[in-house]
């Protein structure tokens, strides 16, 4: 199993949305969905968990490397948003590799 990293900017962002620290992972690993986002060239993992106490979807960006994920942020998304991006073809399926 790869190693997972939070980078800062992630550490940051789970602080100032008061996001429990083990969320982030716990949406990479179990993600329901999964995309790669063409203007940012990263990974996007969806995941609906309870936040601020409703049930919400998360997303976490993310960059996979051959030993390590590195989970760059996250945050909730607006109920339009991931349809909007799917739309527009801005974000595409990705199917998560098995190593």
């Amino acid at each position: 199993m790869k190693e997972i990293y939070y980078t800062p900017h992630l550490e940051l962002r789970l602080r100032l949305r008061s996001i429990n620290h083990n969320i982030p992972k716990r949406i990479y690993l179990e993600a329901q969905e999964r995309y790669y986002d063409v203007a940012t060239q990263k990974l996007i993992a969806v995941k609906r968990l309870k936040y601020k106490e409703k049930v919400r979807e998360l997303a976490v960006t993310y960059e996979e490397r051959e030993n390590e994920v590195r989970i760059i942020t996250i945050h909730p998304l607006k109920e339009h948003q991931k349809v909007a991006r799917l739309e527009s073809g801005r974000w595409q399926k990705y199917e998560k590799r098995q190593k």
